[in-house]
């Protein structure tokens, strides 16, 4: 004899709270709202909806199958079809209550349920009756577990409670927890061996914040909600639920790295923090510009990055976008035709002072990717070789662009007077060298290099009058170029003059000038790797963050 098969209704997700409207409907789930307007009738269909994906949904729908309208049937199909699409409601077997937890979030929540319920969490602290190892034991039992057993390890620092239980791969998983007096810490899932190394390198980062001051309990809210959000964690990871650092819900967060709850005590408060230097797989490169800030975002994170993040602060934005954030050897000014540029400008030179400073051998050119990396590092190369038969280019080959133009006038009338300016061609090769006061680039053609020096010393010169007394300069140069116009089409309309057409027109030179600077300088590259201990977390980073760091042998960049 065979069981009868399992019948599921659709049913409204717990938590869900309605507002009629005068002609509609507004309703907000846990992630999500829906707004259905149109007609008056819809508050009262509301109620004939909700009967039926309600608690009793079973008796309730069979009730109203019998008298509903074709009409009323279809509108109620509709407005069911929009529920759905939001994730406002979910399956359930028939006779089956619905669990409020996990069933406000679980595709399956009669499987995650049971996962639950099956879990036998562990909690271990160096003192299994102190406050932070009860409040997790009593987190943990809130979200459906059997009763946590507490046990005593005598390493763990005070303050730190490490959570784990079995995984839906039967694999142990676990959280650490730490609490301090004025901040705390909440580790990704992991397996316990990583939980507990992270929560030390965590705590090592961030210092006295997250370290309980001697005699001093943390304030009782706080520590309810670390210990609230640790067992959120593990209690998702045990039911296979998305984690609540999970990326796709903060896009500050990196995919593959670590995300990790930074709390601050007061006001009680909790944020999740990508941190690039964690443990995790090399990231592919960025594919367009706005990831690429993403992760330099999150190698500046206040809390977790290796970098001072690139800001324009209160510096002039006109005629040049200017950026600027700390070294180890002085703040640096970084300027750009748009913000995004100087900020990517600013965290690639910023990275290789970071590098130069903790030594450990020859200093890599850094990029967003390969071909940005191998751009900064040929041009580099050419500036650091004397001139060998280069020839003079006149004024009539680069005057009537309108970018050389422009950023050639802007200079001379920050100077008060015409620039000393000159531009050679390099050998014989399709590549340019213009010199501007003193600042210096190399392009494709006589006006790219023209436009990109005068922006070079346009970067210097605001940043003085801007107050900024820089050690370092960076600007925008043409290796930057493909990633700005990754997946921007210029308007058909545009013409060079607008920064959107020039950086295509630059992105598509880019390769050919890679070709004729190798022939100009016969460089070759080599991946770099970090020799010291202090380079770790930056190679680290670079890599959770998918960036490119090349060894050129032409020593300091």
């Amino acid at each position: 004899m065979t069981a009868e098969p399992e019948t599921h209704r659709p049913r409204l997700r717990p938590g869900v709270a309605v507002t009629p409207l005068r002609e509609g409907l507004h309703l907000r789930g846990r992630d999500t709202s829906l707004t259905l307007e149109g007609s008056r009738a819809l508050p009262a269909l509301w109620q004939v909806l909700a009967a039926r994906l309600g608690p009793d949904a079973e008796a309730a729908g069979a009730a109203a199958d019998a008298a509903v309208e074709p009409k009323v049937a279809a509108a109620l199909a509709t407005v069911t079809a929009r529920l759905r699409e939001h994730g406002l409601l979910v399956d359930h077997p028939d006779g089956e209550r619905l669990p409020s937890w996990p069933g406000s979030v679980a595709d399956d929540p009669g499987g995650a349920a049971a996962a639950l319920a099956a879990a036998r969490p562990v909690v271990a602290a160096a003192d299994p009756d102190g406050p932070s190892a009860r409040a997790g034991a009593r987190a943990l039992a809130r979200g459906g577990t059997a009763a946590p057993a507490v046990v005593a390890e005598p390493g763990l620092p005070p303050g730190r409670v490490v959570a784990a239980a079995d995984g839906p791969s039967g694999r142990a998983v676990a959280v650490a927890v730490q609490c301090g007096a004025d901040g705390g810490l909440v580790t990704e899932p992991a397996d316990p061996a990583r939980a507990r190394a992270d929560a030390t390198a965590l705590a090592a980062r961030l210092g006295p914040a997250a370290a309980p001051a001697p005699g001093a309990a943390p304030p009782p809210v706080f520590l309810a909600l670390l210990a609230a959000a640790g067992a959120q964690r593990l209690l998702c990871a045990v039911a296979g639920l998305p984690d609540p650092g999970e990326p796709a819900e903060d896009p500050r967060l990196l995919a593959g790295r670590p995300a990790v709850l930074i709390a601050e005590a007061r006001p009680p408060r909790a944020d999740y923090h990508p941190w690039a230097a964690g443990p995790g797989a090399v990231a592919a490169p960025p594919g367009d510009l706005a990831e690429a800030l993403r992760r330099v975002d999150a190698l500046g994170d206040a809390r977790l990055g290796v970098l001072d993040s690139p800001s324009p602060g209160e510096l002039p934005q006109l005629p040049v976008a200017l950026v600027s954030c700390g070294t180890p050897s002085g703040p640096l000014a970084a300027g750009a035709v748009r913000t995004d540029l100087a900020r990517l400008a600013a965290a690639c030179r910023s990275v290789e002072l970071h590098l130069a400073a903790v030594g450990g051998g020859a200093v890599p050119v850094v990029g967003v990717d390969p071909s940005h990396a191998l751009g900064r590092a040929l041009r580099w190369a050419v500036l650091g070789r004397p001139l060998r038969g280069d020839r003079p280019v006149p004024e009539s080959a680069w005057r009537e662009h309108p970018q050389a133009g422009h950023w050639y006038g802007a200079l001379a009338r920050r100077l008060g007077r015409a620039p000393d300016l000159t531009v050679r061609q390099l050998a014989s090769e399709q590549a340019y060298l213009a010199q501007a006061e003193g600042a210096r680039a190399v392009e494709a053609t006589p006006a790219d290099a023209v436009a990109h020096a005068a922006l070079a010393a346009l970067t210097r010169l605001l940043a003085r009058d801007g107050g900024l007394a820089a050690a370092h300069h960076a600007a925008l140069s043409g290796a930057a170029a493909p990633l700005a116009a990754a997946g921007r089409t210029p308007a058909a309309w545009a013409d060079p003059g607008w920064a959107d057409h020039w950086l295509a027109d630059v992105a598509d030179r880019e390769p050919d000038l890679h070709a004729a600077l190798v022939r100009l300088t016969g460089l070759r590259t080599t991946r770099w790797q970090p020799a010291t201990p202090g380079a770790r977390p930056f190679a680290a980073a670079l890599d959770g963050c998918g960036f490119t760091a090349l060894v050129t042998g032409e020593g300091r960049p």
